[in-house]
Formats: C-alpha cells, sequence, structure tokens
C-alpha cells in the first residue's frame, strides 16, 4: 500500500514532482509491486489534499519514466521495478585525503549495487538543510557525518537530522543516541584517545606532561580534550592545551599530540631548532596516519578509515539497522 508522504509547499520541488519521487522510491524498494493499483486520481486528491491537476502531473512524469501505465476506466498500476541499484547521498563535514579513503572504501563495497552521490556541508548546520532539502525523496540512503560548527546544538542537529526517515539515515564517523533507530558506523572520540593513551602508557612515562595541540575554530570534538584531560588526571601528570605550536615552550620531559599535519610540521621544525630529539627528551603523537609520518618515525593514532566506508556498506546492503564502532588503532614509532 502506497504509504503516507507530507507533501511540503515551501520545499523549492515542486509538489507534483514530490510525489512522483515518492512513488518513485516505493517502487524502487518494492514496496509497490509490478501490477499494484495506484490511488484514482480522485482519491488521491482527496486523501492528500493536493489539486486533481498536480496529481495527474505527477502521474504523467512516472509514466514517462516507465514507472507506471494506465488503463481506460480501470486507473493507474504500477510497470515493472525501473532500475537495479540504490540511490546513495553521501554527505560529508569536509573533504579531506582520509575522506577520501572513506569514499572510495564506501563505493568498492557496494559495487555495482549502488549509485552514489557526494555533497558536502563544511561544518554548516544551514547549508545541511539546504542539502537536504533540495534532495527529499530522491535517494534510498542518506550518510550523514554530523559534525558542525561550535556552537550548535544537539536540539538542532536532531532536528535536522529528523527530516530524514529513520529507516534511510545512516550516521558515519559520529554517533548521536537522541538519533533512534537508524544505523550508524562511529568514534568514540573520547573513549578512543583515552584507551589509545592507556595503550603507549610505558612509553609515556617518561613525559611528566601532555600538551594536546587543539587548533581554533577547526571544529574537531571537544570530546578528543575530555580523553587527554581523562587520562593525565588518572596517571598524574600535567595537561595543557594550545591553539598552536608556535606558542609551546619545548622542554625535555614533554609529550604533544597533534591533530593537524601542518602543527606537526612546525613542532617537529621547532623541536629540531632547540636541539630535542623525539623519542629521547620530547614525544610526540599524531592523528591520521601517512606516508609522511612511516617516514618520519611518528606515532600515529588513527581509526580505520577504510573499515568505516565499507561497515557502512555493509549495514546498507544488509539492512541492518544497528550502530557499529570503528576500530582505533595506534601504531607505534620511534617519536615516543
Amino acid at each position: 500500500m502506497f504509504q503516507h508522504t507530507n507533501f511540503s509547499t515551501s520545499s523549492p520541488r515542486p509538489i507534483y514532482l514530490q510525489i512522483a519521487d515518492a512513488i518513485r522510491k516505493e517502487i524502487d524498494k518494492g514496496i509497490l509491486p509490478k501490477g499494484y493499483v495506484l490511488p484514482s486520481i480522485n482519491n488521491f486528491s482527496k486523501d492528500y489534499s493536493v489539486a486533481r491537476d498536480t496529481i495527474e502531473r505527477a502521474y504523467k512524469v512516472l509514466r514517462k519514466e516507465g514507472y507506471i501505465n494506465s488503463v481506460r476506466s480501470k486507473g493507474y498500476f504500477v510497470s515493472e521495478k525501473k532500475k537495479a541499484g540504490l540511490k546513495v547521498l553521501l554527505i560529508f563535514n569536509k573533504l579531506s585525503s582520509f575522506k577520501k579513503i572513506v569514499y572510495y572504501s564506501f563505493l568498492e563495497a557496494l559495487g555495482k549495487k549502488a549509485t552514489i552521490h557526494l555533497a558536502v556541508h563544511h561544518y554548516s548546520l544551514s547549508l545541511f538543510e539546504e542539502i537536504i532539502e533540495a534532495n527529499k525523496g530522491k535517494y534510498d540512503y542518506y550518510v550523514v557525518m554530523p559534525h558542525f560548527e561550535e556552537g550548535v546544538t544537539t536540539a538542532q542537529i536532531c532536528q535536522a537530522l529528523n527530516e530524514i526517515p529513520e529507516t534511510e539515515l545512516l550516521l558515519l564517523d559520529k554517533n548521536i543516541p537522541e538519533i533512534k533507530g537508524s544505523m550508524s558506523v562511529y568514534q568514540d572520540f573520547k573513549q578512543d584517545i583515552y584507551e589509545a593513551l592507556t595503550n603507549v602508557k610505558k612509553k609515556l612515562a617518561k613525559y611528566k606532561t601532555i600538551t594536546l595541540v587543539f587548533p581554533d575554530l577547526s571544529n574537531h570534538p571537544v570530546e578528543l580534550i575530555q580523553g587527554v584531560k581523562l587520562f593525565c588526571k588518572e596517571n598524574k601528570k600535567g595537561f595543557k592545551i594550545l591553539s598552536r605550536p608556535q606558542a609551546a615552550k619545548l622542554e625535555k620531559g614533554q609529550a604533544y599530540i597533534l591533530i593537524e599535519d601542518d602543527d606537526l610540521a612546525i613542532l617537529i621544525k621547532k623541536m629540531r631548532s632547540v636541539n630535542l630529539v623525539a623519542g629521547k627528551n620530547i614525544g610526540i603523537i599524531s592523528f591520521n596516519e601517512t606516508p609522511l609520518k612511516d617516514l618520519l618515525d611518528i606515532t600515529v593514532f588513527t581509526t580505520d578509515f577504510a573499515k568505516m566506508g565499507a561497515t557502512a556498506a555493509q549495514l546498507i546492503s544488509q539492512k541492518k539497522y544497528q550502530q557499529e564502532k570503528n576500530p582505533f588503532l595506534v601504531i607505534e614509532r620511534a617519536s615516543l
């Protein structure tokens, strides 16, 4: 049976196309099987309070696309299921080399099962809302990285995400417990960095202070700060936080955690200028693995980006509405 759908007069997409989108999606998903009799124009108009001409235009679009046909005096019938694959909209918070890994692992895991389109909201909630509004009803699944600029509340994020049916939503990289019933593949930022530091606890024993370089206005998860603070408190180490490495007064017995690669380069250059040696009298931990960090022998904390994309694809393929914590890895090298 055709499921009730709210058609929005405030949407930039005309009502007749919203109706066509809704029916097309249910045919593609197999909810409306071949031969299913659609509501008559009169009944549809009455049930959904939509003008007859609007419904007629929607049915005309679907007939032209081959989704439905009509028989005089009998009504409108569903034809064949039009397409074989899913349509997925992948919405990232930003573009980066690591997001590229997620994208291609997701693409590879789904293979020819899906058509995947990419959008970027650049941490802007208003831009994210525009993306969702412009693409309602066009995709089978919406895969979202819900990282937004500082000051955006969880309630605001939930309101925006609730525009997507929970059965069509997959949260990627960050879980939001208030959004129930959807899929997610997430990092637990606080617990991940706490456990990673615990894993290298012996190597950190020679450092009295841990400094986290956390850039201003970077939109990185504040849970990272909480995790480092917790480790330092439990292990009786000093804790400092800096917005940029230029402000650091480098001394022996300090360990630094750097999120941004540019900050890592600045710190290494500054370290060498004062004849300090990483892993001997100063410690360095960087976020996210790159070939250069391997070459420089830098210890790395990183999530498994390829696994994140592959797991997301698996949940969609198998329609598993569950939350999966993504693996977080420690790559120990000489910089500690």
